[in-house]
């Protein structure tokens, strides 16, 4: 009986919250960092968000294959990878998609969100704090339009309650954040909040001195397949795990590496590259709210154009039928003249349109004109403004080359984005001209056509009831716009260069104002609305493809390890090695911020090696020294997942031998900086791999440790561990989900939810 009690105190010290059954099982599960929440991802991609009390919270569906998951380091909004190369952005509160975007060309097999740990300071006269001055002199920045008559969702244009991505560039009261991903074909990108592309590299891509037999030698690894990619704490290094090939003079490594790139470029530019973030992401959701505009702008337009040409258009084939050889515009003028009514004209009229169709056609085309007048009044024209303010202030960022251009904000290229977005600002206001004067005159012509109708049916009416309309005006409809379209020429975005035609009067008046400064584009009043927001759009690409090319060769190759060899490569090969990497601050230093890089995972067992069914935790020193331990999992125990945990422990989930005891698995904690370390010396000739040089001090788990508890189920991967919140979810092979409480001081989780 007292082994018995012994065994029960023994499987006692987590306390098990839950256990629910799941619909389907789980492939990928995280906890937020900051509140009580898990995300998890069913084997047919679909996400789940739990409370720690198990309420489903939501669940939506991207229609593609999640392929990987992270929390931005708040907690307020979670990043999806996709097998496209896509990265999603969804709200926190309730799944909606904040933003996408498409940084990759393959499956995103890994993201890690990190925000700058380090405390704000100040450098010399410069104050780190950024406040955005948009605030004080604009309202909230408008939102995309949408297309009369669709539901939401219906369309690519969200409405208000839906458009919750202008919270995500909204970064000015957030801490400096990076959203690091990287795809199967070894290239990794990097994001400033998530949404501004500040770099991207393929590790292929480096050759890097590598020390093998006491000596460095050039190396570059090919075929390579990234498994875990993490930001340290102060973003200044970032550690990669991936499997490939390292080739190397007379042979090549084919086996599992590590490697550390500095990264550090976004540590000491953090400042900076949080004001160019800041504002260029805003100017890039701006520039979605004038494309969303123009779309549904010419839409809305060329919808009441199609039914204006539609109906008289049949006027033109009732001239021919009745044997005349007149065009509408001459028939109509002939009316207007006093002359007696063809017949063709009066069919048409009285007929074939209508009192009825008149005003349904007027309703229709005029109505289209306010329409679009609002659309530029609350939307096109706020945002150009905006974005005009916005730009300006980059402008004068970049004069501050000492700071802004080791970053790459070129002050030409800048200056040149800045004149654009004026230029937009004037074809804005020309356009409202050109659509006032439109509307005006098809309803002054609408007008006459009432009065006509009225008179050709011979209705009795009083002269007072009739419209108002200027005869002149009429005259002047029926030759430039009866069969022309200024609104749509303007608003027209094709391949084919349409220029407007300037008389060489008004072109010799732009030449004079261009000789007072402030713009050197002469050939502004050419192009249209459309073409400008192209020609705008263009030069702000290329503007903030400056940084981003800048940045991405900052980001170096700082040292890479050989590992372990693997016999067989291939691209699912780091996939499947389970890994967990984590930096902690050096209680060493406590003058300096400083952080360990611990690295662990499951080693692969491989026939022709000596190490078998071990885990490897490793940790980087700040001198880039590398220390290493090998912990050997007993027999009949195989290690199905592994998670850093705080403090430097390591929650280890272990299914256990095959008998008829109660637990089929087990979790343990182990705690990682009483393990004894060893120093990895440079690899010699001999053998080259790193942890070989472990396999003569290779420690044993002891599974009689007070931190051990049995779980009644085999178990599967993910672990997923909340260090903020003392918990650890385990899925199980029958579809089933425990929550376990990992800390004794933990207990009040349960009590507060």
């Amino acid at each position: 009986m007292e082994t018995d009690e012994e065994d029960v105190s023994r499987i006692v010290p987590f306390q098990l919250q839950f256990d629910k059954p799941l619909a389907s099982q789980i492939k990928i599960a995280e906890w937020n960092p900051e509140k009580d929440l898990l995300a998890m991802v069913t084997e047919d991609s679909k996400i789940l968000l739990h409370r720690f009390n198990w309420q489903r919270l939501w669940t939506i569906s991207p229609g593609r294959c999640i392929t990987s998951l992270c929390w931005r380091p708040d907690g307020k909004a979670i990043a999806i990878g996709l097998q496209d190369g896509t990265i999603s952005l969804h709200d926190v509160e309730n799944g909606k998609l904040l933003r996408s975007m498409k940084p990759h060309t393959v499956a995103v097999v890994c993201l890690n969100w990190e925000d700058d740990a380090g405390e704000e300071v100040s450098d010399g006269n410069f104050v780190a704090k950024y406040e955005d001055r948009t605030s004080r002199f604009f309202p909230p920045a408008p939102r995309a339009p949408r297309v009369p008559g669709l539901v939401p969702g219906e369309t690519g244009f969200m409405d208000e309650s839906e458009n919750l991505s202008q919270e995500l560039s909204n970064s000015s009261h957030q801490r400096f954040n990076i959203l690091c991903s990287a795809d199967k074909e070894g290239v990794i990108s990097f994001s400033i909040f998530g949404i501004f592309p500040i770099g991207k590299i393929g590790i292929h891509d480096f050759s890097v001195s590598c020390p093998l037999a006491n000596q460095h030698v050039d190396c570059r690894l090919l075929n390579a397949s990234i498994s875990k990619v993490v930001l340290s704490k102060d973003l200044c290094h970032l550690t990669v795990l991936c499997s490939g090939e390292l080739q190397v003079p007379e042979h090549d490594l084919h086996g599992f590496h590590c490697l550390t790139l500095d990264t550090s470029i976004f540590y000491k530019r953090r400042n900076e590259l949080h004001q160019v973030a800041q504002q260029a992401s805003n100017i890039e959701d701006l520039t979605e709210v004038i494309r969303a505009s123009l779309s549904v702008m010419s839409k809305q337009w060329s919808d009441a154009m199609h039914t204006f040409h539609d109906k008289f258009g049949s006027l033109s084939s009732l001239i021919h039928d009745h044997g005349l050889d007149s065009t509408p515009q001459e028939e109509f003028l002939s009316l207007i003249g006093g002359a007696r009514t063809s017949p063709a004209v009066h069919q048409f009229l009285v007929n074939s349109l209508g009192e009825v169709g008149l005003k349904r056609i007027s309703k229709l085309v005029c109505g289209a004109g306010k329409e679009l007048q609002v659309i530029v009044l609350e939307h096109l024209q706020p945002a150009a403004e905006m974005i005009g303010f916005r730009i300006g202030e980059l402008r004068g960022l970049s004069k501050w080359r000492s700071r802004y251009q080791g970053i790459g904000l070129d002050e030409t290229l800048i200056s040149h984005a800045t004149e654009k977005s004026g230029m937009l600002l004037i074809q804005v206001q020309r356009f409202m001209r050109v659509l006032s004067s439109s509307v005006q005159q098809f309803s002054n012509f609408f007008n006459w056509l009432h009065k006509c109708v009225k008179m050709l049916m011979s209705e009795p009416s009083d002269q007072h009831q009739f419209l108002a309309f200027n005869s002149e005006l009429v005259i002047l409809f029926l030759k430039y716009l009866y069969d022309q379209d200024p609104v749509k020429r303007l608003l027209e975005s094709t391949e084919v260069d349409h220029s407007i035609e300037v008389d060489s009067e008004t072109m010799e008046r732009v030449e004079e104002l261009a000789h007072f400064g402030g713009f050197t584009d002469l050939d502004y009043l050419r192009r249209t609305l459309a073409k400008e927001f192209q020609q705008m759009e263009s030069c702000f690409k290329e503007a903030f493809r400056m940084p981003f090319t800048t940045i991405s060769k900052k980001i170096l190759c700082q040292n890479l390890s050989p590992l372990f060899p693997i016999e067989s490569i291939s691209k699912s090969a780091s996939s499947t090695v389970p890994t967990s990497i984590s930096y902690y601050k050096e209680a060493m230093h406590s003058k300096q911020h400083s952080f360990v890089d611990y690295i662990t995972f499951i080693l692969p067992d491989e026939p022709s090696s000596e190490l078998a069914n071990c885990v490897v935790v490793m940790r980087c020193l700040m001198n880039n020294d590398l220390e290493a331990v090998l912990l050997c999992v007993p027999d009949g125990y195989r290690c199905v997942d592994l998670s850093l945990y705080k403090e430097c422990q390591l929650v280890l989930l272990l299914n256990g031998p095959s008998s008829e005891n109660l637990e089929k698995a087990c979790m343990t904690i182990v705690q990682a900086y009483d393990l004894p370390f060893v120093s990895i010396p440079n690899s010699d000739a001999s053998s080259p791999w790193k942890l070989h040089e472990l396999k003569d001090s290779i420690v044993y788990l002891e599974m009689d440790s007070l931190k051990v508890r049995g779980i009644p189920h085999s178990v599967i991967a993910p672990l997923a561990v909340s260090a903020s919140r003392g918990v650890a979810c385990v899925f199980a092979t029958r579809k089933r989900a425990l929550v376990y409480i990992l800390d004794e001081d933990e207990d009040e989780i349960s009590d507060a939810e």
